[in-house]
């Protein structure tokens, strides 16, 4: 820990005191790093730039000093027209909420090296990994500085301005070649099969190139001997996944084993990947709403919700009141809907099959129901909007009025599966002695490594994005953030459970604002399409979605319809940052049942 004080020297004058917890640490950090930290001086940006050779240093201080210990985000971006890239990093204070110290950091572009702050916040580790892996910044001290979501051998960095697909056709939405006319083409067509690809120069398709993924791997075999039979045995490396039906998708685990024993474990992903960030750049705004639903197909209404609030920020965009009521009903039924499937597969992954699924099914499927009588869809809703939502409320949901059939879910079915659900897990004597003790991460590396959302609350940690920088309506709402403080498996499990009940407190509060607003527009002024941006800026917008922390980062120039850049910070892959350091000292099955408290969806971990 960092011994420094940011106190100031008496005959240099104390630091101004200000309210604002950020302007604070702000103001402090430039009175203790004067030629190190100064105001971005971009219009429409904010934070500070920090000089690489003073960020560790800097980020210990806000970290040991000034309480902002929890970092949540860390962003790649190129700044081509300068010859930089930069890295953005959203750092908070647990105890005091509110927004985030925003620092950044720039590199030489032809030559990107900047310090690694895993040291001062492991929960930098994959997120940095990932910034390496898009835009090639070299992490001096990363402890396992690899590509994270592409293949060891893959060419180029592809998330660079100047990095083109093989079938790269324009730099933005919408393609001369789309639109209407009876010429439209597909750059795909003038690519025959097999010529689509890049490979590294001087790669030939032998068999030998998948030796480049070998650096996981112990490189010798570790031998041990038992003190009481003397006898002496190897440490054995196995895979678990990607076809796996307990990685929950195509997901992979280089587990090293001493007999049953977990002496290491390390998340390998990219199964899935598709650069969904360099797509969001190449669409319009608008485009980019229903790509969200693609991040965790579970809970689409929050996904879109969290990038609608980040570009309404960029537009000063206002809400009208039934659609932030709207809003607020839609985020909660999906946390509903999130929790009891994500609470039916733990169980499964305990041993129980596919049973305690089927005891969620039913109310699941009517919240299902719901959203598609909203939006037209049940997985992948579209639904908001940028100042409001698409559609008002369906009169009818299964030929019941909506507010009954609303009423009926919110008071009657909804909590009676969850007393069902009570009865039937929390008290199981299997369950228990399967989950109590297995999988703990403490309060400390649960805010270390950048834990968010059930994992982070069942650490103890009573941080909700809702009460700590509320958007929307939240903030009018009477609701607790529950808390438990193991931080096991088994407190993962009834977190979901109290978090469910207090959606249901929260619901149970939204409808008469339903019925009061019935009528009202649900969308502020005339929908735009063809959006472009009235200032230069940036903004990061944030939702507490039912897998923790989903946050977007978003750039724009004056008078662009497309991003300049457009970042997800993703639950389900930070989240599992923490996998490994969970699982040590535990059973292979207990691996099984670790992975299943933490809840990911390989479409956000792998984007």
């Amino acid at each position: 820990m960092s011994e420094m004080t940011l106190d100031a020297p008496e005959d240099e004058g104390a630091v101004t005191v200000n309210d604002n917890p950020v302007e604070s640490a702000i103001a402090r950090l430039k009175e203790r790093f004067p030629d190190a930290v100064s105001d971005d001086p971009r219009d429409g940006y904010e934070g500070v730039i920090v000089d690489a050779d003073k960020l560790i240093e800097v980020s210990e201080a806000l970290r040991d000093d000034l309480g902002f210990e929890y970092l949540s985000s860390v962003t790649g971006v190129d700044l081509i027209d300068d010859g930089k890239l930069e890295v953005v990093y959203h750092v908070y204070n647990i105890e005091e909420g509110g927004s985030a110290v925003v620092m950044k950091a720039q590199t030489d572009r032809d030559n990107a090296s900047l310090p690694s702050l895993v040291s001062v916040w492991p929960g930098a580790d994959f997120q940095e990994r990932e910034v390496w892996d898009m835009y090639g910044v070299h992490f001096e001290g990363h402890p396992d500085l690899r590509r994270i979501l592409l293949w060891d051998g893959f060419k180029g960095h592809p998330l660079r301005k100047d990095w083109q697909e093989p079938f790269f056709e324009e730099e933005h939405k919408p393609f001369g070649s789309r639109w209407p006319g009876g010429s439209v083409a597909r750059i795909e067509d003038s690519n025959p099969f097999g010529k689509n690809v890049q490979y590294p120069e001087g790669w030939l398709p032998t068999g030998d190139e998948y030796d480049v993924e070998i650096d996981m791997y112990p490189h010798e075999p570790a031998h041990r001997e038992d003190e009481s039979t003397r006898m002496v045995t190897d440490k054995v490396t196995v895979n678990m996944g990607p076809q796996h039906p307990s990685t929950h998708g195509v997901f992979r685990m280089v587990v090293e084993l001493d007999g049953e024993t977990v002496v290491s474990l390390k998340p390998v992903m990219g199964y899935l990947h598709r650069n969904h960030e360099k797509i969001g750049e190449r669409n319009t705004f608008i485009q980019n709403i229903p790509y969200t639903d693609r991040l965790d197909y579970l809970s689409s209404m929050g996904n879109n919700l969290g990038y609608v609030l980040t570009i309404e920020k960029l537009l000063g965009s206002e809400v009208t009141e039934r659609a932030e009521w709207i809003r607020i009903l839609m985020a909660e039924l999906t946390r509903i809907a999130n929790h009891l499937w994500a609470l039916g597969f733990l169980i499964n992954d305990l041993g129980a099959l596919q049973t305690p699924m089927l005891y969620f099914y039913l109310e699941r499927e009517l919240i299902l129901d719901f959203f598609e009588a909203a939006s037209g869809a049940r997985l992948l809703c579209n639904y908001m909007r940028f100042g409001g939502v698409a559609y008002d409320l369906p009169d009818k949901v299964r030929e019941t009025d909506t507010m009954t059939f609303l009423h009926d879910l919110i008071y009657e079915n909804i909590p009676n599966v969850l007393d069902q659900g009570e009865n039937l897990f929390v008290g199981n004597e299997i369950v228990r002695t399967r989950s109590i003790g297995v999988g703990v991460l403490t309060r400390e590396d649960a805010i270390a490594y950048s834990a968010a959302g059930p994992v982070l609350r069942a650490s103890g940690v009573q941080y909700d994005v809702r009460r700590a920088e509320p958007y929307s309506y939240y903030d009018k709402l009477d609701f607790d953030i529950p808390v438990r403080y193991n931080g096991d498996v088994y407190d993962r499990l009834l977190i979901r459970m109290d978090e469910m009940r207090q959606s249901l407190r929260i619901l149970e509060q939204v409808l008469p604002h339903l019925k009061e607003t019935e009528g009202m527009p649900v969308i502020g002024g005339k929908p735009q399409y063809a959006i472009r941006m009235p200032k230069a800026g940036e903004a990061y917008g944030r939702v507490e979605n039912p897998k923790g922390e989903l946050g977007y980062y978003v750039t724009a120039k004056r008078r662009d319809a497309n991003p300049q850049r457009y970042h997800v910070r993703a639950p389900s892959f930070i989240n599992l940052t923490a996998l490994g350091k969970m699982c040590e000292g535990h059973k292979v099955a207990d691996v099984v049942v670790i992975l299943g408290s933490i809840d990911i969806v390989l479409g956000e971990v792998d984007r």
